[in-house]
């Protein structure tokens, strides 16, 4: 788990831009969102920022393959540049995931990863008992513990 002195967090009246800066200046796909009280308010993701274009009203192609093709590198930059202009006045609020999915901080290892698996979800919010945001759980967390559990059990025998 990444505890809280680590997190990147945003909170709902964080603007798309400063978010979207933030995911890529950190390198992460998700961020926690939060009030003030550092109480779980939802999640947002790269993938929600992304979905901009088609919830603005993205009526410029019909195209229905989701990837360009290889020779469409300017195209592709041109969408993302008309993408990132929707973005301006609009906040985190408006496109994140309100009460996510979340684990305890005394859910075992186990149980966590298999939730990952089930649902596809690439981090999990870990919360107190009173829905305060302690940390996040990613399948990047769980994969070192893995191999750490693993490593460990191979220098015992």
């Amino acid at each position: 788990m990444t505890g809280r002195q680590h997190l990147h967090v945003v909170k709902p009246s964080t603007s798309v831009d400063d978010a979207l800066e933030l995911l890529v200046e950190k390198k992460v796909t998700g961020l926690p969102v939060i009030d003030d009280d550092w109480n779980l308010v939802g999640v947002v993701s790269d993938y929600d920022l992304l979905a901009l274009d088609s919830i603005s009203g993205r009526s410029s192609q019909n195209d229905t393959n989701m990837f360009p093709n290889v020779d469409s590198s300017w195209k592709t930059f041109n969408e993302l540049q008309k993408l990132i202009s929707k973005t301006h006045g609009q906040v985190v609020g408006d496109f994140m995931t309100p009460s996510p999915l979340v684990v305890r901080g005394s859910t075992n290892l186990e149980d966590a990863a298999r939730l990952l698996l089930e649902t596809k979800f690439r981090r999990l919010p870990v919360v107190d008992s009173d829905g305060k945001l302690i940390g996040i759980l990613t399948r990047g967390n769980v994969v070192r513990a893995a191999l750490q559990i693993k490593r460990e059990t191979e220098n015992s025998t």
